[in-house]
Protein backbone atom coordinates (compact mmCIF):
# COMPACT_ATOMS: atom_id res chain seq x y z
CA UNK A 1 0.00 0.00 0.00
CA UNK A 2 1.19 3.53 -0.78
CA UNK A 3 1.56 5.75 2.33
CA UNK A 4 -0.50 8.93 2.42
CA UNK A 5 -1.75 11.62 4.78
CA UNK A 6 -5.15 13.23 5.16
CA UNK A 7 -6.97 15.63 7.47
CA UNK A 8 -10.38 14.90 8.98
CA UNK A 9 -12.44 17.94 10.03
CA UNK A 10 -16.15 18.53 10.58
CA UNK A 11 -18.75 21.01 11.79
CA UNK A 12 -17.15 24.28 10.71
CA UNK A 13 -20.43 26.19 11.20
CA UNK A 14 -19.08 29.16 9.29
CA UNK A 15 -20.56 32.54 10.22
CA UNK A 16 -22.21 31.41 13.46
CA UNK A 17 -24.01 34.36 15.09
CA UNK A 18 -22.70 33.89 18.68
CA UNK A 19 -25.99 34.99 20.23
CA UNK A 20 -26.39 35.40 23.98
CA UNK A 21 -23.32 37.48 24.86
CA UNK A 22 -24.35 40.97 25.94
CA UNK A 23 -22.29 43.98 26.93
CA UNK A 24 -19.24 42.74 25.03
CA UNK A 25 -16.80 45.38 23.75
CA UNK A 26 -16.75 45.64 19.96
CA UNK A 27 -13.22 44.18 19.52
CA UNK A 28 -14.24 41.11 21.55
CA UNK A 29 -17.50 40.77 19.63
CA UNK A 30 -15.61 41.07 16.35
CA UNK A 31 -13.13 38.43 17.53
CA UNK A 32 -15.98 36.01 18.27
CA UNK A 33 -17.85 36.68 15.04
CA UNK A 34 -14.71 36.05 13.05
CA UNK A 35 -13.54 32.98 14.97
CA UNK A 36 -15.14 30.35 12.70
CA UNK A 37 -13.45 31.97 9.69
CA UNK A 38 -10.12 32.19 11.52
CA UNK A 39 -10.38 28.48 12.40
CA UNK A 40 -11.01 27.70 8.72
CA UNK A 41 -7.87 29.65 7.81
CA UNK A 42 -5.98 27.65 10.44
CA UNK A 43 -7.25 24.41 8.87
CA UNK A 44 -6.11 25.52 5.43
CA UNK A 45 -2.65 26.49 6.66
CA UNK A 46 -2.32 23.21 8.56
CA UNK A 47 -3.15 21.16 5.46
CA UNK A 48 -0.53 23.05 3.47
CA UNK A 49 2.09 22.84 6.22
CA UNK A 50 1.50 19.11 6.76
CA UNK A 51 1.55 18.47 2.99
CA UNK A 52 -1.76 16.63 3.33
CA UNK A 53 -2.86 14.68 0.27
CA UNK A 54 -6.52 15.51 0.87
CA UNK A 55 -8.93 17.01 3.39
CA UNK A 56 -12.23 15.47 4.54
CA UNK A 57 -15.04 17.70 5.84
CA UNK A 58 -17.84 15.68 7.42
CA UNK A 59 -20.79 18.05 7.23
CA UNK A 60 -22.12 21.36 8.57
CA UNK A 61 -19.69 23.52 6.66
CA UNK A 62 -22.17 26.36 7.09
CA UNK A 63 -24.23 27.25 10.15
CA UNK A 64 -27.57 27.38 8.36
CA UNK A 65 -29.33 26.20 5.22
CA UNK A 66 -29.59 29.85 4.14
CA UNK A 67 -25.81 29.99 3.82
CA UNK A 68 -24.49 33.53 4.10
CA UNK A 69 -22.66 34.76 1.03
CA UNK A 70 -19.73 35.72 3.24
CA UNK A 71 -19.45 32.13 4.50
CA UNK A 72 -19.61 30.69 0.98
CA UNK A 73 -16.98 33.09 -0.33
CA UNK A 74 -14.61 32.36 2.55
CA UNK A 75 -15.02 28.60 2.10
CA UNK A 76 -14.52 28.99 -1.65
CA UNK A 77 -11.30 30.91 -1.03
CA UNK A 78 -10.04 28.22 1.36
CA UNK A 79 -10.78 25.44 -1.15
CA UNK A 80 -9.04 27.41 -3.89
CA UNK A 81 -5.96 27.80 -1.71
CA UNK A 82 -5.89 24.05 -1.05
CA UNK A 83 -6.20 23.39 -4.79
CA UNK A 84 -3.29 25.74 -5.52
CA UNK A 85 -1.19 23.58 -3.21
CA UNK A 86 -2.24 20.29 -4.80
CA UNK A 87 -4.61 19.28 -1.98
CA UNK A 88 -8.00 17.77 -2.78
CA UNK A 89 -11.08 18.25 -0.61
CA UNK A 90 -14.03 15.90 -0.08
CA UNK A 91 -17.15 17.37 1.48
CA UNK A 92 -20.55 16.18 2.67
CA UNK A 93 -23.33 18.47 3.88
CA UNK A 94 -25.25 17.81 7.10
CA UNK A 95 -28.38 18.91 8.91
CA UNK A 96 -27.30 22.56 9.24
CA UNK A 97 -26.37 23.00 5.57
CA UNK A 98 -28.43 20.47 3.56
CA UNK A 99 -28.39 20.45 -0.22
CA UNK A 100 -31.81 22.12 -0.44
CA UNK A 101 -30.37 25.26 1.17
CA UNK A 102 -29.47 28.49 -0.59
CA UNK A 103 -26.29 28.19 -2.65
CA UNK A 104 -24.39 30.87 -4.56
CA UNK A 105 -23.25 30.05 -8.09
CA UNK A 106 -19.49 29.82 -7.67
CA UNK A 107 -16.87 28.10 -9.81
CA UNK A 108 -15.29 25.53 -7.53
CA UNK A 109 -11.85 24.00 -8.20
CA UNK A 110 -11.93 20.58 -9.82
CA UNK A 111 -10.11 19.20 -6.76
CA UNK A 112 -13.20 19.80 -4.58
CA UNK A 113 -15.73 16.97 -4.53
CA UNK A 114 -19.10 17.55 -2.85
CA UNK A 115 -21.01 14.31 -2.36
CA UNK A 116 -24.63 14.22 -3.50
CA UNK A 117 -27.69 12.92 -1.67
CA UNK A 118 -29.05 9.46 -2.41
CA UNK A 119 -26.82 6.43 -2.65
CA UNK A 120 -23.28 6.42 -1.27
CA UNK A 121 -21.01 7.65 -4.04
CA UNK A 122 -17.59 5.97 -4.44
CA UNK A 123 -14.75 8.33 -5.41
CA UNK A 124 -11.20 7.06 -6.00
CA UNK A 125 -8.28 9.09 -4.64
CA UNK A 126 -5.53 9.03 -7.25
CA UNK A 127 -2.34 10.89 -6.32
CA UNK A 128 0.06 12.19 -8.97
CA UNK A 129 3.04 9.87 -9.28
CA UNK A 130 1.69 7.49 -6.64
CA UNK A 131 -1.52 6.16 -8.11
CA UNK A 132 -4.74 4.94 -6.51
CA UNK A 133 -4.35 5.13 -2.71
CA UNK A 134 -7.91 5.18 -1.32
CA UNK A 135 -11.62 5.11 -2.02
CA UNK A 136 -13.95 7.57 -0.32
CA UNK A 137 -17.70 7.09 0.03
CA UNK A 138 -20.04 9.82 1.18
CA UNK A 139 -23.65 11.04 1.29
CA UNK A 140 -24.93 14.59 1.83
CA UNK A 141 -28.22 15.43 3.50
CA UNK A 142 -30.92 16.41 0.98
CA UNK A 143 -32.90 18.17 3.73
CA UNK A 144 -32.25 19.13 7.35
CA UNK A 145 -34.02 16.28 9.16
CA UNK A 146 -32.70 12.90 7.99
CA UNK A 147 -34.05 10.04 10.11
CA UNK A 148 -32.87 7.20 7.87
CA UNK A 149 -29.84 5.07 8.71
CA UNK A 150 -27.41 6.18 5.99
CA UNK A 151 -24.72 3.76 7.19
CA UNK A 152 -26.67 0.94 5.54
CA UNK A 153 -25.99 2.52 2.14
CA UNK A 154 -22.22 2.09 2.44
CA UNK A 155 -20.22 -0.97 1.38
CA UNK A 156 -16.58 -1.89 1.01
CA UNK A 157 -15.18 -1.28 -2.46
CA UNK A 158 -12.82 -3.51 -4.42
CA UNK A 159 -9.18 -3.11 -5.34
CA UNK A 160 -7.43 -3.52 -2.00
CA UNK A 161 -6.99 0.20 -1.29
CA UNK A 162 -7.76 2.06 1.93
CA UNK A 163 -11.52 2.56 2.40
CA UNK A 164 -13.01 5.73 3.94
CA UNK A 165 -16.62 6.56 4.79
CA UNK A 166 -17.58 10.24 5.08
CA UNK A 167 -20.81 10.66 7.03
CA UNK A 168 -22.69 13.18 9.18
CA UNK A 169 -24.49 10.97 11.70
CA UNK A 170 -25.43 10.25 15.29
CA UNK A 171 -23.81 6.99 16.40
CA UNK A 172 -25.50 5.13 19.26
CA UNK A 173 -27.86 8.00 20.03
CA UNK A 174 -25.55 10.69 21.41
CA UNK A 175 -28.05 12.58 23.61
CA UNK A 176 -26.60 16.07 23.18
CA UNK A 177 -27.35 16.13 19.46
CA UNK A 178 -30.39 15.53 17.27
CA UNK A 179 -30.74 11.89 16.25
CA UNK A 180 -30.12 12.47 12.54
CA UNK A 181 -28.91 9.64 10.26
CA UNK A 182 -28.91 7.37 13.34
CA UNK A 183 -26.75 4.26 13.29
CA UNK A 184 -24.86 2.02 15.68
CA UNK A 185 -21.17 1.40 16.12
CA UNK A 186 -21.80 -2.26 15.34
CA UNK A 187 -23.41 -1.34 12.01
CA UNK A 188 -20.46 0.86 11.05
CA UNK A 189 -18.02 -1.91 11.90
CA UNK A 190 -19.94 -4.42 9.79
CA UNK A 191 -19.52 -2.36 6.59
CA UNK A 192 -15.83 -3.26 6.38
CA UNK A 193 -14.29 0.18 5.90
CA UNK A 194 -10.93 1.22 7.35
CA UNK A 195 -11.87 4.71 8.56
CA UNK A 196 -15.20 6.37 9.29
CA UNK A 197 -14.81 10.15 9.08
CA UNK A 198 -17.82 11.36 11.04
CA UNK A 199 -19.41 14.71 11.79
CA UNK A 200 -22.39 16.01 13.81
CA UNK A 201 -21.18 15.44 17.40
CA UNK A 202 -19.18 18.47 18.53
CA UNK A 203 -17.16 16.63 21.17
CA UNK A 204 -13.95 14.98 19.96
CA UNK A 205 -14.31 11.19 20.21
CA UNK A 206 -12.61 8.06 18.92
CA UNK A 207 -15.37 5.46 19.16
CA UNK A 208 -13.34 2.59 17.74
CA UNK A 209 -9.85 1.81 16.44
CA UNK A 210 -10.80 -1.29 14.48
CA UNK A 211 -12.12 0.09 12.23
CA UNK A 212 -11.42 3.70 13.07
CA UNK A 213 -14.68 5.48 13.90
CA UNK A 214 -13.87 9.10 14.65
CA UNK A 215 -15.57 12.38 15.51
CA UNK A 216 -13.04 15.25 15.36
CA UNK A 217 -15.54 17.59 17.05
CA UNK A 218 -16.27 21.04 15.72
CA UNK A 219 -13.47 23.26 14.45
CA UNK A 220 -14.31 26.22 16.69
CA UNK A 221 -16.18 26.37 19.99
CA UNK A 222 -19.20 28.67 19.80
CA UNK A 223 -20.62 28.72 23.33
CA UNK A 224 -19.86 27.70 26.89
CA UNK A 225 -21.29 24.26 26.02
CA UNK A 226 -18.32 23.74 23.66
CA UNK A 227 -15.29 24.10 25.89
CA UNK A 228 -11.67 23.08 25.49
CA UNK A 229 -9.44 22.64 22.47
CA UNK A 230 -11.22 22.32 19.12
CA UNK A 231 -9.70 21.26 15.83
CA UNK A 232 -9.14 18.29 13.52
CA UNK A 233 -7.28 15.01 13.17
CA UNK A 234 -4.20 14.52 11.02
CA UNK A 235 -4.24 10.90 9.86
CA UNK A 236 -1.16 9.03 8.60
CA UNK A 237 -1.61 5.76 6.70
CA UNK A 238 1.58 3.71 6.30
CA UNK A 239 2.56 1.11 3.71
CA UNK A 240 0.89 -1.65 5.74
CA UNK A 241 -2.43 0.22 5.85
CA UNK A 242 -1.99 1.04 9.54
CA UNK A 243 -3.48 4.40 10.60
CA UNK A 244 -2.16 6.78 13.25
CA UNK A 245 -4.07 9.85 14.42
CA UNK A 246 -2.86 13.15 15.83
CA UNK A 247 -5.21 15.84 17.10
CA UNK A 248 -4.39 19.41 16.09
CA UNK A 249 -6.06 22.35 17.83
CA UNK A 250 -7.26 24.99 15.35
CA UNK A 251 -9.68 27.11 17.38
CA UNK A 252 -9.11 30.86 17.18
CA UNK A 253 -10.92 31.52 20.48
CA UNK A 254 -11.16 28.94 23.27
CA UNK A 255 -14.16 28.57 25.58
CA UNK A 256 -13.33 27.44 29.11
CA UNK A 257 -14.98 26.61 32.45
CA UNK A 258 -13.32 27.01 35.83
CA UNK A 259 -14.63 26.35 39.34
CA UNK A 260 -13.55 28.32 42.40
CA UNK A 261 -14.41 27.08 45.89
CA UNK A 262 -15.23 29.59 48.61
CA UNK A 263 -14.44 27.03 51.32
CA UNK A 264 -10.96 28.49 51.94
CA UNK A 265 -11.90 32.13 51.33
CA UNK A 266 -12.51 33.98 54.59
CA UNK A 267 -12.35 37.48 53.15
CA UNK A 268 -13.27 39.30 49.97
CA UNK A 269 -9.56 39.77 49.26
CA UNK A 270 -8.98 36.02 49.32
CA UNK A 271 -11.92 35.48 46.98
CA UNK A 272 -10.64 38.16 44.61
CA UNK A 273 -7.22 36.49 44.50
CA UNK A 274 -8.80 33.07 43.88
CA UNK A 275 -10.75 34.50 40.94
CA UNK A 276 -7.62 36.12 39.53
CA UNK A 277 -5.82 32.76 39.73
CA UNK A 278 -8.69 31.15 37.83
CA UNK A 279 -8.37 33.78 35.10
CA UNK A 280 -4.61 33.20 34.80
CA UNK A 281 -5.14 29.43 34.75
CA UNK A 282 -7.57 29.89 31.85
CA UNK A 283 -5.09 32.14 30.06
CA UNK A 284 -2.48 29.37 30.22
CA UNK A 285 -5.00 26.70 29.15
CA UNK A 286 -5.88 28.73 26.05
CA UNK A 287 -2.35 28.09 24.73
CA UNK A 288 -1.67 31.52 23.30
CA UNK A 289 -5.13 32.33 21.95
CA UNK A 290 -7.93 34.53 23.34
CA UNK A 291 -10.51 32.76 25.49
CA UNK A 292 -14.01 33.15 26.88
CA UNK A 293 -14.32 32.00 30.48
CA UNK A 294 -17.17 31.04 32.78
CA UNK A 295 -16.32 30.82 36.48
CA UNK A 296 -18.54 28.85 38.84
CA UNK A 297 -18.29 29.76 42.52
CA UNK A 298 -18.96 26.60 44.53
CA UNK A 299 -18.43 25.07 47.95
CA UNK A 300 -19.52 26.07 51.42
CA UNK A 301 -18.08 28.99 53.31
CA UNK A 302 -18.41 32.25 55.17
CA UNK A 303 -18.88 34.29 52.01
CA UNK A 304 -22.01 32.47 50.85
CA UNK A 305 -24.37 35.11 52.22
CA UNK A 306 -22.19 37.90 50.84
CA UNK A 307 -22.51 36.47 47.34
CA UNK A 308 -26.26 36.79 47.31
CA UNK A 309 -27.56 39.97 45.68
CA UNK A 310 -25.35 42.34 43.71
CA UNK A 311 -21.95 41.41 45.14
CA UNK A 312 -21.24 38.68 42.58
CA UNK A 313 -22.34 40.96 39.74
CA UNK A 314 -19.92 43.65 40.95
CA UNK A 315 -17.12 41.08 41.10
CA UNK A 316 -17.79 40.02 37.51
CA UNK A 317 -17.85 43.61 36.29
CA UNK A 318 -14.53 44.35 37.97
CA UNK A 319 -12.89 41.24 36.49
CA UNK A 320 -13.97 42.39 33.04
CA UNK A 321 -12.81 45.94 33.72
CA UNK A 322 -9.35 44.75 34.78
CA UNK A 323 -9.07 42.74 31.60
CA UNK A 324 -10.26 45.68 29.51
CA UNK A 325 -7.65 47.95 31.08
CA UNK A 326 -4.96 45.34 30.53
CA UNK A 327 -5.88 45.12 26.86
CA UNK A 328 -6.49 48.83 26.36
CA UNK A 329 -10.16 48.25 25.51
CA UNK A 330 -11.15 51.76 26.45
CA UNK A 331 -13.88 53.69 24.72
CA UNK A 332 -12.65 56.27 22.29
CA UNK A 333 -14.06 58.09 19.32
CA UNK A 334 -14.21 55.35 16.70
CA UNK A 335 -14.59 52.45 19.09
CA UNK A 336 -12.21 50.22 20.98
CA UNK A 337 -8.62 49.23 20.33
CA UNK A 338 -6.46 46.30 21.38
CA UNK A 339 -3.21 47.02 23.19
CA UNK A 340 -0.15 44.80 23.63
CA UNK A 341 -0.92 42.24 26.36
CA UNK A 342 -1.07 38.49 27.01
CA UNK A 343 -4.00 36.69 25.35
CA UNK A 344 -7.39 38.05 26.35
CA UNK A 345 -9.59 36.18 28.84
CA UNK A 346 -13.15 37.51 28.62
CA UNK A 347 -15.39 36.58 31.54
CA UNK A 348 -18.64 35.31 30.04
CA UNK A 349 -20.39 34.78 33.37
CA UNK A 350 -19.77 34.39 37.10
CA UNK A 351 -22.16 31.71 38.37
CA UNK A 352 -22.86 31.36 42.12
CA UNK A 353 -23.52 27.81 43.35
CA UNK A 354 -22.29 28.16 46.91
CA UNK A 355 -23.84 26.96 50.14
CA UNK A 356 -23.90 27.87 53.80
CA UNK A 357 -20.95 26.80 55.91
CA UNK A 358 -21.55 23.36 57.44
CA UNK A 359 -19.86 21.32 60.17
CA UNK A 360 -19.83 17.95 58.45
CA UNK A 361 -18.57 16.09 61.53
CA UNK A 362 -21.40 17.47 63.64
CA UNK A 363 -23.92 16.57 60.93
CA UNK A 364 -22.59 12.99 60.86
CA UNK A 365 -23.57 12.66 64.52
CA UNK A 366 -26.95 14.34 64.11
CA UNK A 367 -30.29 12.57 64.36
CA UNK A 368 -32.69 12.59 61.44
CA UNK A 369 -32.59 11.97 57.71
CA UNK A 370 -29.55 14.11 56.87
CA UNK A 371 -27.34 12.51 59.51
CA UNK A 372 -28.45 9.02 58.45
CA UNK A 373 -27.74 9.86 54.80
CA UNK A 374 -24.22 11.11 55.53
CA UNK A 375 -23.45 8.09 57.71
CA UNK A 376 -24.52 5.74 54.92
CA UNK A 377 -22.28 7.59 52.45
CA UNK A 378 -19.33 7.45 54.86
CA UNK A 379 -19.90 3.73 55.46
CA UNK A 380 -19.94 3.01 51.72
CA UNK A 381 -16.80 5.09 51.16
CA UNK A 382 -14.93 2.82 53.56
CA UNK A 383 -16.18 -0.44 52.02
CA UNK A 384 -15.36 -0.60 48.27
CA UNK A 385 -17.08 -3.96 47.75
CA UNK A 386 -20.30 -2.81 49.41
CA UNK A 387 -20.14 0.37 47.35
CA UNK A 388 -19.90 -1.66 44.13
CA UNK A 389 -22.98 -3.68 45.10
CA UNK A 390 -24.87 -0.49 45.99
CA UNK A 391 -23.77 1.18 42.74
CA UNK A 392 -24.85 -1.84 40.70
CA UNK A 393 -28.33 -1.74 42.23
CA UNK A 394 -28.61 1.99 41.49
CA UNK A 395 -27.19 1.84 37.98
CA UNK A 396 -28.94 -1.24 36.58
CA UNK A 397 -32.12 0.67 35.58
CA UNK A 398 -30.03 3.37 33.89
CA UNK A 399 -27.86 0.90 32.00
CA UNK A 400 -30.96 -0.94 30.81
CA UNK A 401 -32.21 2.28 29.23
CA UNK A 402 -31.13 2.48 25.57
CA UNK A 403 -29.80 6.04 25.45
CA UNK A 404 -28.69 6.39 29.08
CA UNK A 405 -26.86 3.07 28.93
CA UNK A 406 -25.12 3.96 25.67
CA UNK A 407 -23.99 7.29 27.14
CA UNK A 408 -22.62 5.64 30.30
CA UNK A 409 -20.67 3.05 28.33
CA UNK A 410 -19.28 5.63 25.92
CA UNK A 411 -18.15 7.97 28.70
CA UNK A 412 -16.44 5.16 30.62
CA UNK A 413 -18.90 4.91 33.52
CA UNK A 414 -19.98 1.38 32.66
CA UNK A 415 -17.51 -1.33 33.57
CA UNK A 416 -16.20 -3.83 31.04
CA UNK A 417 -16.73 -6.88 33.20
CA UNK A 418 -19.82 -8.95 33.89
CA UNK A 419 -22.98 -7.79 32.20
CA UNK A 420 -21.84 -4.18 32.12
CA UNK A 421 -23.83 -3.27 35.23
CA UNK A 422 -20.95 -2.07 37.41
CA UNK A 423 -18.81 1.06 37.30
CA UNK A 424 -15.23 1.63 36.29
CA UNK A 425 -12.71 1.60 39.16
CA UNK A 426 -12.90 4.82 41.12
CA UNK A 427 -16.02 6.07 39.35
CA UNK A 428 -18.40 4.78 42.02
CA UNK A 429 -16.54 6.55 44.83
CA UNK A 430 -16.45 9.82 42.89
CA UNK A 431 -20.16 9.64 42.05
CA UNK A 432 -21.00 8.88 45.68
CA UNK A 433 -19.01 11.92 46.80
CA UNK A 434 -20.71 14.20 44.27
CA UNK A 435 -24.18 12.88 45.14
CA UNK A 436 -23.73 13.29 48.90
CA UNK A 437 -22.42 16.85 48.47
CA UNK A 438 -25.33 17.73 46.19
CA UNK A 439 -27.85 16.38 48.71
CA UNK A 440 -26.09 18.11 51.59
CA UNK A 441 -26.26 21.44 49.75
CA UNK A 442 -29.94 21.16 48.93
CA UNK A 443 -31.10 19.76 52.27
CA UNK A 444 -29.19 22.35 54.28
CA UNK A 445 -30.48 25.14 52.06
CA UNK A 446 -34.02 23.89 52.65
CA UNK A 447 -33.46 23.84 56.42
CA UNK A 448 -31.98 27.34 56.30
CA UNK A 449 -34.96 28.66 54.35
CA UNK A 450 -37.58 26.89 56.46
Amino acid sequence: MIPFRFIHAADLHLDSPFAGLSGVPEPVSRLLRGSTFAALDNLTELAIREKADFVLIAGDVYDSADRSLKAQLRFHRAMKRLAENGISAFVVHGNHDPLDGREARLDWPGSVHVFKAGEAEHVPVVLAGRGHVADIQGISYPTAAVRENYALRFGRGTGGVYQIGLLHANVDGSPEHEDYAPCSLRELGAVGLDYWALGHVHTRRVLSEGPWVVYPGNLQGRSIRETGAKGCYVVEVDETGRSSLRFQALDAVRWLNRQVSIADCSTEQELKEALERAVEDARAAAEGRPSVLRIVLAGRGKLHGRLQGGFARDLAEELRRWEQERWGLEEAAGGFGFGEAPPLVWLEKLVVRTGVAADREALLQAEGFLGELLRLAAELEGEPQALQVFAKECMEPLLAHHRAGALMRRTGLAADGGAGTGLEAGAAAELLKQASEWLLDHLLDEEEGA
